[in-house]
């Protein structure tokens, strides 16, 4: 026998036809409340899933931006070491030709 075939009818007394009539508005109350907080559940939760979506949007993005940072860095380095390189080849051309009187 659940809460919703309770009725007052089946209890001849006044006491008890009040009792039954508050049991039944007590259980609509707190289905209500159930069911808000299950919306509420679900509300957050797909918040949750938005949120977490972003930041391995933000991870993904950041690790793009290191890969390329790290790739530049390199690139720097190389050229810089031709540059570097090439100049000690035109100092040693000059010695030469100043030694050599070219």
């Amino acid at each position: 026998m659940g809460f919703e075939s309770v009725s007052a009818d089946e209890f001849p007394g006044t006491d008890a036809a009040v009792l039954a009539e508050q049991l039944k508005r007590m259980v609509a109350a707190l289905r209500f409340e159930l069911n808000t907080l299950q919306q509420l559940q679900a509300h957050e939760r797909e918040l949750v899933d938005l949120r977490l979506k972003n930041l391995e949007a933000r991870a993904v993005d950041q690790e793009a931006r290191l890969r390329n940072a790290t790739d530049g860095v390199a690139q720097f380095k190389m050229f810089a070491g031709l540059a570097g390189g090439g100049s000690t080849i035109l100092s040693v051309i000059a010695l030469l030709k100043a030694f050599f009187g070219v």
